[in-house]
């Protein structure tokens, strides 16, 4: 329940608040998510120098109006910071089970790139599957993004078999894809990819899919919402996807703000 008189209770389940684009105002933009009835963020990390800033996040939520947990893992866009030896720092970092950190992630693969060289995939896939063993080992699930990639990304689920499973965030794979991560315990994230009407295959999926399946994000301070293009993203208009899911299923704004913010409580174990 949020603070107020808003009985909606939504959960951005993937948000870079931590980003630089919100040192001027990150306080005035969690007011503003509160507003917009968001109890909850998840901040995932995109590399290892953001992981001792994010472990001591718990000192913002002491003065934040949203409770944040967040995430430890290294995004393959980010490939050429990494290093092999920060999967040992992250297994260190883990076994000390730090308050408010919930998850590895954000982890993945992506090979959108066409000029990505063999060694460039190779160290993608070595520093991924990496993360999912860890993420076995320490019972944690795991925040994954994939591009062009879902069906390297299952190979490496179904071999490391990750029990806490976790979440496949932005999702805009196949059917068939969707079924597969399912199969393996998956919720599948829908952002602001679903208020694009040209979005069909996305918004179809969102539609149809079982709901105990979905966990609602925003990708702030990427990937806007229609009607929001060249704007910065911001965790409260996790409040404008949720409506639009409500209206693509055609139930109420409260169902969804329940159902998918009970999916997230439950994966990350609030």
């Amino acid at each position: 329940m949020t603070k107020g008189n808003d009985p909606l209770s939504l959960f951005d389940s993937h948000c870079h608040l931590n980003f630089s684009v919100f040192d001027k105002d990150r306080l005035q933009v969690l007011s503003q998510a509160e507003k917009a009835a968001v109890s909850h963020i998840c901040i995932p990390a995109t590399q290892q120098v953001e992981w001792p800033s994010l472990i001591e996040s718990e000192l913002l939520s002491q003065v934040s109006p949203v409770s944040i947990v967040t995430a430890l893992g290294l995004h393959p866009w980010f490939i050429s910071e990494h290093h092999p030896e920060h999967l040992n720092v992250l297994d260190k970092l883990l076994q000390q089970r730090p308050a408010g950190v919930v998850a590895i992630g954000e982890t993945g693969l992506d090979f959108f790139d066409r000029n990505m060289t063999p060694q460039t995939k190779a160290k993608q896939l070595e520093l991924f599957t990496g993360q999912v063993e860890l993420a076995c080992l320490h019972q944690m699930p795991l925040i994954i993004h994939g591009r062009k990639s879902h069906d390297d990304i299952l190979k490496v689920l179904r071999r490391c078999k990750p029990e806490r499973a976790g979440i496949i965030h932005g999702f805009s794979g196949s059917e068939q894809q969707a079924g597969e991560y399912l199969k393996l315990g998956f919720k599948l994230g829908f952002g602001g990819g679903i208020t694009y009407p040209r979005a069909r295959k996305t918004r179809h999926l969102a539609a149809t899919l079982p709901i105990d399946s979905i966990v609602l994000e925003t990708d702030a301070p990427d990937m806007p919402l229609n009607g929001y293009q060249g704007q910065r993203n911001e965790p409260g208009r996790v409040k404008l996807v949720a409506e639009c899911l409500a209206k693509l299923r055609g139930i109420s704004l409260p169902e969804v703000a329940e159902a998918t913010s009970h999916n997230c409580r439950t994966l990350f174990r609030i």
